[in-house]
């Protein structure tokens, strides 16, 4: 059995915690670097990745994060979540990762798309200019579908 390579992915991002937002991007600069059309879906939470008064302070989400192995409660102490982000922080530097503007502007220089959700942008009452301005164009589901025709869908 031959099995058809990948040509084309397309992420969609919907968490907006580092935790949630870190694996779309590892996976869609992994695609590019590999020669594979990547577009990235931002909606929901995820759009905070694309805000530009937000996108440099995404948090690790501390409560009722079960990956951490630690109390829920303990994950609502006030300052959890800035102790947990900043040692996230230092971890993923010491691995050379980029910081998420920084990645979100080197994986954009590679070609790939970056698309807000139109229904989420709405119900936030954001606006183009409220985004970064790698992101190409506000798009609804439908014209994500069509972008993504062809291609793998991956939800993180």
């Amino acid at each position: 059995m031959t099995t058809e390579p990948i040509t084309k992915v397309s992420i969609i991002i919907s968490k907006g915690s580092l935790e949630g937002v870190y694996p779309g991007l590892i996976m869609a600069n992994g695609a590019r670097a590999e020669g594979i059309e990547a577009n990235l879906f931002f909606t929901f939470f995820g759009l905070d990745v694309v805000h530009r008064k937000r996108h440099e302070h995404i948090k690790l989400a501390t409560v009722g994060n079960p990956g951490l192995h630690m109390a829920t409660w303990l994950g609502g102490v006030p300052g959890m979540a800035t102790v947990m982000t900043h040692y996230m922080e230092h971890q993923i530097d010491k691995l050379d990762i980029p910081s998420i503007p920084e990645f979100v502007e080197m994986i954009a220089d590679t070609g790939a798309g970056l698309y807000a959700c139109k229904a989420s942008v709405d119900l936030f009452g954001l606006e183009k200019n409220d985004l970064i301005d790698q992101v190409q164009d506000i798009i609804t589901v439908g014209e994500f579908y069509e972008r993504a025709a062809g291609g793998q869908i991956i939800f993180t």
